[in-house]
């Protein structure tokens, strides 16, 4: 297997498309899978449409699931810092891509994003991993 860590700074937006990182990690691999993983307990990744308006779409989508502020039991941190613990419940820490001759196999609009609306750390990594066959 082939794993190489990307280091993310998330202080600009809550959602930072990874989909180039990862497509040039694999390129010329062959067949086989792509696992992309974040090894954080408030971030999570997904597979969207970028471009479109979905980013901002998704933020306020879980900004209103998880809102900021004291109801939660996980309290050190920012004002609603709990919330940010909750996220990988509903965006997965990790996805699986299948991988045919070096491409990764997305729909046509899909990209690849890291999600974190963590602001008490805005530095991030992603772990991908390609595992042949």
């Amino acid at each position: 297997m082939r794993t190489t860590l990307i280091d993310l700074d998330m202080s600009g937006s809550p959602i930072v498309d990874i989909t180039d990182e990862a497509a040039g990690f694999v390129q010329g691999v062959g067949d086989g899978l792509l696992s992309v993983f974040a090894p954080h307990a408030t971030a999570g990744v997904a597979l969207i449409e970028t471009g479109s308006g979905s980013e901002p779409d998704l933020v306020a989508a879980l900004e209103r699931l998880l809102p900021r502020d004291d109801r939660y039991r996980h309290r050190h941190g920012s004002p609603g810092h709990g919330a940010d613990h909750l996220l990988p419940a509903l965006v997965s820490p990790s996805l699986t891509v299948p991988v045919q001759a070096g491409r990764m196999l997305l729909g046509t609009w899909q990209r690849v994003v890291l999600v974190s609306l963590n602001r008490d750390n805005p530095h991030r990594r992603v772990r991908l991993s390609f595992l042949e066959g």
